[in-house]
């Protein structure tokens, strides 16, 4: 069974940092991209980065470049989402996806995701 575990939420200041981490089990992990998405109260789910380990391929939206950094730990299935210089814009719930469908600009679009977890929220407060 795929499983798709976030965590690493919570409140924080303006200009603070957060780091999430998301622990796939059920599938072999080089062989999907697996992308984080956010979705806020009243908008729609948008990608914020994605990472494809066979192809050494990281996308980040224009809107966290800079700011945001993603790794992996393969031996734990896990990947990692450093958010640093955080705003109230990025107050979103967070959600990790995986995929093994599509190219590198589709991945931070959701509907090419087949697998999601439960999401972890984020709260930046002014």
């Amino acid at each position: 069974e795929v499983q798709l575990v976030e965590s690493g939420g919570g409140v924080v200041q303006v200009g603070g940092s957060l780091r999430l981490s998301c622990v796939a089990s059920g599938f072999t992990f080089d062989d999907y991209v697996i992308g984080w998405f956010r979705q806020a109260p009243g908008k729609g789910r948008e990608g914020v980065s994605i990472i494809n380990s066979r192809e050494g391929v990281t996308v980040y939206a224009e809107s966290v470049k800079s700011r945001f950094t993603l790794s992996t730990d393969n031996a734990k299935n896990t990947v990692h989402l450093q958010m640093n210089e955080l705003k109230p814009e990025d107050t979103a719930k967070y959600y990790c996806a995986a995929t093994r469908t599509g190219s590198s600009s589709d991945w931070l679009v959701p509907n090419w995701y087949d697998y999601w977890g439960r999401g972890t929220q984020v709260t930046v407060s002014s």
